[in-house]
């Protein structure tokens, strides 16, 4: 009796070492947040400069990703209110916090500084030392999961919260802010596209159209049937025959 209950023991045994096994493989990767500097080409193409980078020791446990959109808002004086018309593309901005630890507790990054003055440095080196030559702040790219951002540090905050008796910081929080940086390529793509309503549009009138519809669709406005009336030198903007063809200045002219 005791050799089946010994079998089934390491059979047991075994289960149990394979399922612990396979386990611990299936578990996931820690991917660490990663801040790479990078160049813009004179085409405006991203260049990623990997010799220069900073790995968080401990993830952030959140951030802000914000987009922005300008409105001109103004109205004449008197005026009860005013529609928001669209002006520009406002800055993209990402936030959040990591900590800087040398007590021992938390797992060095392999390649990077064990101590909070060289984390800090490195960190540094990264996304604030101006680059030779320009003498400006570097482009940086955030890489963490799903969020993949380029642009530039706008501000950092470091924050001790331990020391050793000889006042050598052990640990810091650190505030990161960024401000988006925009490639030439991509700028180019987003002025194309807000560029538009600078541009005079050509419309023949089809049976059915009005001066104030058409307004509206190009414009957003139908109160601005008075003013293409003008520019186009029309008489009657009520009775504009089918095949008149006729010049939409640009938002302003």
């Amino acid at each position: 009796m005791p050799a089946p209950a010994t079998a089934s023991s390491s059979s047991a045994s075994s289960s149990s070492s394979s399922t612990s096994s396979s386990s611990m493989s299936a578990s996931p990767q820690l991917t660490r947040l990663l801040l790479t500097r990078y160049n813009l080409s004179k085409t405006g193409t991203v260049e990623l400069d990997k010799d220069v980078t900073f790995q968080a020791q401990i993830n952030p446990s959140e951030f802000s990703h914000s987009f922005g959109i300008r409105y001109d808002k103004t109205k004449s004086q008197g005026s009860p209110g005013v529609e928001p018309k669209f002006s520009a593309i406002d800055d993209e901005r990402v936030n959040f916090s990591i900590v800087l630890d040398s007590t021992g507790v938390v797992p060095p990054v392999p390649g990077q500084p064990t101590d909070v003055k060289g984390q800090l440095a490195q960190l540094n080196k990264v996304v604030y030392e101006y680059i030779d030559l320009r003498t400006e702040p570097p482009y940086v790219r955030v890489l963490w999961g799903t969020l993949i951002f380029f642009g530039r540090l706008e501000s950092l905050k470091a924050q001790y919260t331990l020391f050793k008796p000889g006042g050598d910081p052990l640990r810091a929080k650190v505030d990161l802010a960024f401000v988006g940086a925009m490639s030439k390529e991509e700028e180019r793509r987003v002025t194309s596209r807000a560029s538009t309503s600078d541009l005079t549009q050509t419309v023949k009138m089809k049976q059915g159209d009005s001066l104030g519809a058409l307004c509206e669709k190009i414009y957003g406005d139908s109160s601005a049937f008075m003013k293409v009336a003008r520019y186009n030198g029309l008489n009657d903007f009520r009775a504009i025959p089918p095949g008149t063809v006729l010049k939409f200045p640009p938002v302003g002219k």
